[in-house]
């Protein structure tokens, strides 16, 4: 799936870090967040991922610590 398709259609639900993504994409950070509240990996990965885009940096690295991944130190949309 290209990012193209992606932002195009909103996602159904049953991924929450899927959705969380795309609602960040459409501007809307705090339905994102909410989605990704379960402790799932990949779920705490997308959390990491909304602090860090909002650079709240010392959170964004407890998150990406949970979900056992190296903090993001690329640009935050190639992430």
């Amino acid at each position: 799936m290209d990012i193209e398709n992606f932002l195009d259609e909103e996602p159904d639900g049953s991924n929450p870090a899927i959705s969380a993504l795309w609602w960040e994409t459409k501007g809307d950070w705090d339905k994102a967040h909410k989605m990704v509240q379960d402790g799932n990996q990949e779920n705490n990965w997308v959390h990491a991922h909304l602090h860090q885009a909002e650079r709240d940096l010392s959170n964004a690295a407890y998150w990406y610590d949970r979900a056992e991944k190296p903090v993001c130190e690329i640009d935050i949309k190639e992430e």
